[in-house]
């Protein structure tokens, strides 16, 4: 259990990754995170901004972030897709593991029955939902055209966004590596934001009272 706590915070020390892994540890945990569902709890969206934080003080290049991630973001998606696609529906029946959560499943399940095709695009920005949501649309048997349409649109847009965030917040940022981890924390923030709003409407709809039948109707 000790080592699996330090491991832990290894993989959550997304400037440590950034700067000793360089482009390709960036590039192989994009994919992992999007197409493998062990990723599920990997700091996307961190470690690309910190990436293009490092790439404006000179320590990566920018250019193979912007390419490489979004390839690897792409390819990870596609992976997700053939896999709910193959054994999506055995993937509902699976049981619990260390690295694989059925609520997970469940959530990104919610999450495209309620924005449809554009779940691939909007997830891409959900923590853990975006893990899960290709595998989703691959059980979902979504058009195969339509999914990589919006596939590489989501994967391009995310990597892009989030690698360029970071870079020209190092460009106007003096000495922008004194503040990377309270940055890291303000982009984790912002990233769970969305669902803690979630969940607390759901807790707000499941304690509110009944309304009364009169008023229900009118609803």
């Amino acid at each position: 259990m000790d080592f699996l706590i330090d491991l832990f915070h290894k993989l959550m020390d997304v400037k440590t990754i950034v700067s000793v892994g360089g482009t390709l540890m960036v590039c192989t945990i994009v994919f992992v995170e999007t197409g493998l569902f062990v990723g599920f709890f990997l700091p996307g969206d961190s470690l690309l901004v910190t990436a293009g934080l490092l790439a404006a003080t000179g320590n990566l290049n920018l250019t193979s972030l912007l390419v490489f991630g979004s390839l690897c973001a792409v390819v990870g998606d596609q992976v997700g897709y053939l896999i709910g696609r193959t054994a999506g529906h055995a993937l509902y029946k699976r049981e619990d593991s260390m690295f694989f959560k059925k609520k997970h499943l469940q959530k990104a399940h919610d999450f495209y029955e309620k924005y449809g095709g554009k779940t691939i695009v909007i997830a891409r920005f959900v923590p853990i939902v975006r893990t899960f949501a290709p595998a989703v649309a691959g059980a979902a048997e979504m058009n195969y055209r339509r999914f990589v349409s919006y596939n590489v649109f989501g994967g391009i847009l995310w990597v892009n966004s989030m690698v360029l965030l970071g870079y020209f917040l190092g460009r106007a940022v003096p000495n922008v590596d004194r503040y990377v981890h309270f940055i890291i924390v303000i982009v984790v923030f912002l990233s769970i934001l969305p669902g803690v709003i979630e969940y607390l409407r759901a807790r707000a709809k499941s304690t509110a009272p009944p309304l009364p039948p009169a008023e229900a109707e009118e609803k």
